[in-house]
């Protein structure tokens, strides 16, 4: 087998589609169309599924793949160690989180990182549900789980809590409101289906099964608009409800409802230079911030 093969199997596996996978390779898609042909043809076997949403990778395409990440790996530490920069700091580090988690915890941190290692070229992936994000697509992913997967690698950094709030302007608009045991009667801002994985969904079922007014939302950051404006009263991480000026906390930590927030790191390149010092760098500061993510104790 050709090992320039495995060159154009890890473009197109990351890239997902032709266009992308020649950008990466420095070619037309065209060639890389020709090339995938060549190879599945001498090799007899497919290492694509190729679709109108792009390439997906059969079985035998994420042996492959695998293969040349680990072969990517080796190369880039070799070509480290033969010019005597093995410790330095270079190069490009993925980042993956879910865009509130980008926007309130990792930002500023991913300010003063670059900052401090100039050479470290930062790449940020986002998505609302962070789980959508291959380990192939990232070197680090901050994602909140409470039982990560056993092949997963990577440091707790702290529990996310959450709590009911609302904005001042809803709450004088209804002073009788009872949360606790009237909940129907109030305006609730609630996560649709497609945002199922937060850990509140128990509550939600438990509390607010009879509730009929509600406003539905595909992500965190427009819920949180939404509070803020006064429209209902919304579910939300602490880390998120409390430093919002315009929102009060109205309960307790909801109890059983927290979920540990990981950083987690890619096996396949967490020897490398960098990525071992980012992965450092953001578990330091993230774990500093472990007082404004954990709220705890009574109203």
């Amino acid at each position: 087998m050709d090992w320039d093969y495995l060159r154009y199997i890890r473009a197109l596996a990351i890239g997902g589609t032709f266009a992308k996978g020649g950008d990466i390779l420095g070619v037309h898609q065209t060639t890389v169309l020709r090339r995938l042909d060549q190879m599945e043809e001498a090799l007899g076997v497919q290492f694509f599924e190729r679709n109108q949403n792009g390439l997906q990778l059969t079985p035998v395409g994420e042996l492959a793949f695998r293969a040349a990440e680990r072969l990517a790996t080796d190369m880039e530490n070799l070509e480290r160690k033969l010019v005597g920069e093995d410790s330095a700091p270079v190069g490009k580090v993925r980042v993956a989180a879910e865009d509130v988690m980008m926007n309130e915890l990792l930002s500023p941190i991913l300010v003063e990182m670059s900052r401090a290692y100039p050479d470290i070229e930062l790449e940020v992936l986002t998505d609302n549900d962070v789980t959508n994000l291959t380990h192939r697509e990232a070197d680090l992913t901050l994602r909140p789980e409470n039982k990560p997967q056993a092949t997963l690698e990577g440091e707790r950094i702290a529990a996310v809590e959450s709590a009911v709030y609302g904005a001042a302007s809803y709450c004088r608009r209804n002073r009788n409101m009872d949360i606790e045991n009237q909940p129907e009667d109030c305006t609730w801002i609630l996560p649709d289906e497609s945002f199922s994985h937060l850990a509140t969904g128990r509550w939600y079922r438990k509390h607010l099964k009879n509730v009929s007014s509600v406003i539905r939302c595909n992500t965190l950051q427009s819920m949180v608009a939404l509070a803020r404006a006064g429209a209902g009263l919304a579910v939300l991480p602490c880390y998120l409800g409390e430093p919002a000026k315009e929102l009060r906390r109205l309960s307790d930590p909801l109890e059983g409802e927290s979920v540990d927030l990981w950083l987690h790191v890619n096996q396949d390149t967490q020897q490398m230079a960098r990525v071992r010092i980012a992965m450092e760098f953001l578990v330091e500061r993230l774990q500093a911030l472990e007082s404004a993510i954990e709220i705890s104790g009574t109203l």
